[in-house]
């Protein structure tokens, strides 16, 4: 046992080991201290009277259950693009953006990292500098909302006479610690064959909704959205932000992304006011699966919109009365030209123009290559598409087909800046580049 070797070090080894490992690590990390303390924390349960321990020992524990990750190892890809909530300061027809990006580390796993610039007015970027050192904030549990949770139970199969009597005993709202009380108390159930299973869900499913904090002084590249819950342990993968505007005007920026566990995917909700507090939470209803959720950016007839692929082939289109529940989609788009005949699905939310909402879409072909396309949906009944391109718009470049996943373009949101589509994409599961494109030059070919 680690811990038992560390208690069974002298003092004097415990100094010069701490001291050896500041010195290697210090400045790397703003505050190694605290690195080592929260460490600490996560296991002392392990130790009879961590309390008495010194607090170089208590230091040392923590260092050797801390590793630093490279977070970027395979690929910096699959971008989306939002305006940023500051826009001061800037010269006119300047924009300043926020791009998120899938950030594909050791053993294949992803999380969420973001880059900060400014677009010109004739549409060419200035991508700030990275910040040396990334952070991935201060992680809380959150409440749950029982009547959603029992439907999420419904629909992973998990509401049955085990379930049951556990979500019985809890209140509307509950936190995970009601949760770990309830199956306590309710021991004897674990007796039962499909015990394991079910409470193996219901703590997957509690442990999935958070909140995030990073400090406001902090970088916007240093911070990161690392897995935590169990559900998304394998990766956080393809981030569609959009800039959410509200009835009452008031803007919020959503996301939806891809939770994987290493054998099944869930599709969650990112929520931010700023970029600098996240709260996440899981999507519901027998819709709100598979992969590629994109929020529209408003209401749309007083309900949320979204396109969809939720048969992992053909593009959809949802409505619903609340963010996080989606029972209802209808069919836009099938696979239908050579370039996207394996499968098609969206690109990031959609584009409001004068001549309808502008999707961005993706298409499969032959030698599985991903190229980029388009369709124009009616702006007032978005299940109707009044226009699509037969041709893509963006192919994988000769310098762009070889990566970690070759032949591929790829794109998780793009916005309209001027006159001019600004369109991040990914390519080859390798690094990121920025296309633009006349926006009147799309929406003639789309109208034509």
């Amino acid at each position: 046992m680690i811990i038992g070797r560390v208690l069974g070090l002298a003092d004097a080894e415990v100094a010069d080991t701490l001291a050896a490992t500041h010195r290697a690590f210090a400045d790397r990390h703003d505050d190694m201290a605290a690195v080592f303390h929260r460490s600490f924390e996560q296991v002392a349960h392990h130790i009879e009277h961590p309390e008495d321990l010194s607090e170089d020992r208590r230091m040392l524990i923590g260092a050797y259950f801390s590793h630093e990750y490279s977070i970027e190892a395979a690929a910096l890809n699959n971008p989306s693009i939002v305006p940023a909530p500051d826009q001061s300061g800037l010269e006119p027809g300047e924009l300043r953006f926020v791009m998120s990006l899938r950030a594909i580390g050791e053993g294949h796993i992803s999380c969420i990292e973001f880059r900060s610039g400014v677009l010109g007015s004739d549409g060419e970027p200035r991508i700030d500098d990275p910040g040396p050192q990334p952070k991935t904030g201060t992680r809380t549990l959150s409440f749950y909302d029982k009547g959603f949770f029992t439907s999420r139970l419904m629909e992973l199969g998990a509401l049955n006479d085990i379930s049951g009597p556990i979500l019985d005993s809890l209140a509307e709202q509950f936190t995970i610690e009601d949760v770990e009380e309830a199956i306590r108390s309710h021991g004897r159930l674990a007796e039962r064959p499909i015990a394991f299973e079910t409470i193996r869900v219901i703590h997957w499913l509690a442990s999935s909704n958070y909140s995030l904090d990073f400090e406001p002084d902090s970088q916007l590249s240093e911070r990161v959205i690392f897995p935590a819950g169990p559900t998304e342990s394998q990766g956080m993968e393809d981030a569609r932000f959009v800039d959410f505007t509200d009835d009452d005007g008031s803007v919020r920026f959503f996301a939806t992304y891809t939770a994987f566990d290493g054998f099944q995917i869930l599709p969650q909700l990112i929520e931010t006011p700023d970029f600098v507090s996240f709260r996440i939470r899981t999507l519901g209803g027998i819709r709100a699966i598979n992969k590629g959720i994109a929020l529209f950016p408003r209401k749309i007839d007083g309900r949320f919109a979204a396109l969809s692929r939720y048969d992992n082939e053909s593009n959809y289109v949802m409505f619903s009365d609340t963010v996080r529940f989606w029972d209802h989609a209808e069919r836009l788009q099938v696979p239908k030209s050579p370039w996207e005949l394996v499968q098609i699905g969206n690109c990031g939310s959609p584009l409001e123009t004068e001549a309808g909402w502008l999707v961005i879409t993706h298409g499969v072909g032959p030698m599985r290559q991903y190229s980029l396309g388009a369709i124009l949906l009616d702006l007032d009944d978005p299940r109707q598409v009044v226009g699509h391109l037969d041709e893509p718009i963006l192919v994988p470049e000769e310098d762009e087909r070889d990566g970690y996943v070759p032949n591929v373009v790829y794109s998780c949101g793009s916005l309209i800046h001027g006159d001019l589509l600004v369109l991040p994409y990914g390519y080859s599961d390798e690094a990121t580049r920025i296309a633009t494109i006349p926006v009147d030059d799309l929406l003639g070919r789309l109208a034509g």
